[in-house]
């Protein structure tokens, strides 16, 4: 039972550093392209597992954020980690 519970601790510690990498991922890329994060959050819209290049197998996570360029829209925005690397952030229209 504790191995369990010490499984579930980790796993909620490693999701919430995960959710610090895609928050400054998202925060560059709005930099990058001149436009506001909006509300400083990601939120996480998919979770698997995927392989990496060295065949491993890898939790990959896709996070959503929104942003805006005229300050009175919103607009989408995704990044995607594999593991404990960002693969990319998008600003989607």
């Amino acid at each position: 039972m504790l191995a369990v519970f010490g499984g579930l601790g980790w796993f909620w510690w490693d999701s919430l550093q995960k959710r610090e990498y895609a928050v400054r991922a998202a925060r560059r890329v709005c930099d990058q392209a001149g436009v506001q994060f909006l509300d400083e959050s990601v939120a996480l819209r998919r979770m698997r597992l995927r392989r990496d290049e060295n065949q491993r197998a890898r939790i990959y996570r896709e996070f959503g954020f929104e942003y805006s360029s005229a300050g009175d829209d919103r607009q989408a925005g995704r990044v995607y980690l594999l593991g404990d690397r960002v693969l990319s952030a998008d600003l989607i229209d």
